[in-house]
């Protein structure tokens, strides 16, 4: 196993990993600066990235973060639903019993909301995830469950989370309502050319390494061959790490990326 070869305590370029070691890239950076915004104006947040972008990682980093006195994140992946499945599952992640009727649910909702922020002084930030496959009743349906008190007041956080088609939905005219009242975006970028090698020597610090593993070459090669998307660069750092210990060289080049390369792809 080629975390023994290396010395690590674990997989460095699993997904599995401590969110306090958490590389802050300028892309992170940019977003946590965002989100600040958000948590004191409340409202709507777009949050838009290719697949392994890093989003989930985004997310996962602020919401550790967030004071459970203050704060009560809610977690939905429920994006291929009915509107009432939808329902049923923002009525569970806030705590509440689903009633069976969809009008009961929809005031459930916005009841348990408001008495979060307004009676127990907590803001709900409540999380969709995948929601470039949300149906445009479900999307025209969102507008309406959390406008609140004449679309005067916004006492929640709303992350909208996706890949770039929501671009698309999001411009349809039927959804402009929706669009309108989105308060902040952002678009995650992925690590940038020079943040590459720091971000593979900080991983590697975190499972043990005490040696420098992957040369200027490999790093480079790696964020040619990944275009920076996170989940890409673990992916070829792996595949480069197990081939290097296949061959026993202790350190990666740019030839080790390029065979590991081979053998990731499919």
């Amino acid at each position: 196993m080629f975390t023994q070869f290396f010395g690590l305590k674990y997989n460095p370029f699993c997904k599995e990993f401590n969110i306090d070691e958490t590389y802050e890239s300028a892309d992170i950076k940019e977003f946590k600066s965002r989100f600040k915004y958000i948590q004191s104006s409340r409202g709507i947040f777009l949050l838009i990235g290719e697949p392994g972008s890093g989003k989930t990682t985004a997310l996962r980093n602020i919401t550790s973060t967030l004071n459970p006195g203050l704060f009560k994140v809610c977690y939905c992946t429920l994006s291929t639903v009915t509107v009432l499945d939808f329902y049923r599952g923002i009525l569970m992640a806030l705590g509440e019993i689903p009633s069976s009727k969809k009008v009961t649910m929809f005031h459930q909702i916005q009841q348990a909301i408001c008495s979060l922020y307004y009676d127990q002084k907590i803001t709900p930030v409540i999380m969709l995830d995948e929601i470039q496959m949300l149906s445009t009743a479900i999307l025209e349906d969102l507008r309406l469950l959390f406008n609140f008190k004449l679309d005067s007041e916004n006492p929640f956080i709303l992350i909208l989370s996706g890949q770039p088609l929501i671009r698309n939905k999001l411009g349809l005219s039927v959804n402009s309502p929706l669009k309108q009242r989105i308060a902040i975006k952002h678009v995650m970028q992925g690590l940038k050319k020079e943040e590459t090698e720091d971000y593979l020597a900080k991983r590697l610090r975190a499972a043990g390494s005490l040696n420098t593993v992957f040369t200027s070459s490999a790093a480079e090669a790696i964020y040619s061959q990944s275009k920076g998307i996170p989940r890409l660069v673990n992916n070829l750092a792996t595949s480069s790490l197990m081939y290097a210990c296949s061959v026993r060289r202790e350190q990666v080049d740019e030839e080790i990326v390029y065979q590991g390369q081979k053998d990731f792809d499919i």
